[in-house]
């Protein structure tokens, strides 16, 4: 088999075999082909495509290049969760715990934010002394006896992703759904999880630009799940603007922390509902959404939500006094209003440049290199819909450094208004449960 006839193959718009697939990761891991063969094969998929049973052994492939989590030490269902990103996504933080403490197992592998989109491992790690890493023994023995552990990534997962996603994030061939969807599932398959729910995000902060692509990838995805037999549904949503008010590591993770006490933002609480309810109905822990809302607002208003991130933060060696006093969490030295240089009802809140405002703030990564800085960030006070005076306060803007004039203009330039009222954006598009 020679791997410039795949390529010539696809380039032709035909199917690969099985075989086919298995050559080429198999291949390329070894470092038996090329770089640039493997460059070009990628472009031609961007341009064809590939069906859902190519992308299933695409998957498949990737998954089998390296170890998987044995979680059959595990009693009961564990549930997974995976958001394609976005900005203000501390949906993890605050879900994992409330469904945790409803008695579904939730054993999360986690990642690090780059770019203008947060890392759930980096809003843990405000919490001084959080251990990501564990060994494996642990991992179980810590979900076996408290429902939950949210810990980072080993290198020794589909390391056929890494090649291929360091590969195609320079040659711009990125956004392919085939190769989006086997990179994410080949992921979530081998951390071992029995349900996956997928919140797969659209708009203007997202990597899918519209309702329709980001459809497209999630039906994709749970077609994947299908063929491992893997229950898996997704809940399509809008990153427009933001999620929740908080926009960098520990100002999130305060905001779930709230959320985990009843005392979180709508939008935000409204999301962790849903995708609360879905997870316990795949684990069989409720039968029906009325039911499975009933014990999530349990589970908050009793404390036992709360309790439930706690003992999780002692677990893995973090200071759980700063879960108990979220004051206690990493504080920026200045503390910025934002006055509205308009009056009139906000048109939109563009998510991708105040998350990239945060970024710059120190919030976030440009490259893998960067350090954090988790006490800086943006809380709004506005979304989309509200009402503003001129000099009323559309931000605090966390800081540890003043504000440039020219960041001031770019967070200026992230707000829209009009004059005539405006909806609400819609967080929740749509809710697919089946393999259509």
């Amino acid at each position: 088999m020679r791997f410039v006839d795949i390529i010539e193959k696809k380039k032709a718009g035909k199917s690969f075999t099985e075989a086919e697939i298995d050559f080429w990761i198999e291949g390329y891991c070894k470092g038996d082909i090329p770089d640039y063969q493997v460059s070009a094969l990628c472009m031609a998929i961007c341009f064809q495509g590939m069906d859902r049973q190519e992308t299933a052994w695409l998957c498949e492939a990737m998954l089998n290049s390296g170890s998987q989590m044995d979680l059959s030490d595990i009693s009961g269902c564990i549930c997974d969760k995976h958001s394609t990103g976005g900005v203000g996504d501390k949906t993890s933080l605050a879900l994992a715990p409330m469904v945790a403490a409803c008695g579904a197992k939730i054993a999360k592998m986690s990642g690090r934010g780059l770019g203008h989109t947060g890392g759930t491992l980096d809003k843990l790690e405000s919490v001084s002394d959080f251990k990501i890493v564990q060994r494996e023994a642990d991992f179980i023995k810590q979900v076996n006896e408290i429902n939950l552990a949210i810990i980072g990534q080993s290198e020794k997962l589909v390391p056929a992703d890494r090649l291929l996603y360091g590969l195609r994030d320079v040659t711009a061939t990125v956004d392919s759904i085939p190769l989006i969807a086997s990179s994410i599932m080949s992921k979530k398959l081998a951390s071992g999880a029995d349900t996956i729910l997928l919140d797969v995000k659209y708009g203007k902060g997202a990597f899918m630009p519209t309702v329709e692509k980001a459809q497209e990838l999630a039906q994709t995805m749970i077609s994947i799940g299908a063929h491992f037999q893997k229950d898996t549904r997704a809940v399509i949503t809008s990153m427009n603007q933001p999620l929740g008010m908080a926009i960098g590591n520990a100002l999130e993770l305060k905001e779930a922390i709230d959320t985990l006490q009843g005392k979180g933002p709508q939008d935000f609480t409204r999301l962790c509902m849903e995708m609360g309810s879905i997870m316990l109905m795949q684990a069989n822990i409720a039968q029906d959404k009325k039911t499975a809302a009933e014990m999530l607002h349990e589970a908050i208003s009793s404390g036992k939500a709360v309790e439930k991130l706690k003992e999780m933060c002692a677990y893995q060696g973090g200071d759980v006094k700063k879960i108990e006093n979220p004051n206690l969490l990493p504080k920026a030295t200045h503390i910025v209003p934002m006055p509205s240089l308009h009056e009139g009802y906000i048109k939109g809140l563009h998510a991708q440049q105040l998350g990239i405002g945060a970024m710059r703030l120190g919030a976030g990564r440009a490259t893998k290199q960067d350090q954090i800085n988790h006490a800086v960030g943006i809380v709004l006070q506005h979304k989309t819909g509200d009402y503003v005076k001129q000099g009323d306060c559309l931000a605090y803007i966390h800081t540890d450094s003043e504000l440039s004039e020219e960041w001031k203009h770019d967070f200026y330039e992230a707000i829209s208004y009009s004059k005539e009222s405006v909806e609400p954006d819609t967080l929740i598009a749509k809710i697919i449960d089946s393999n259509e």
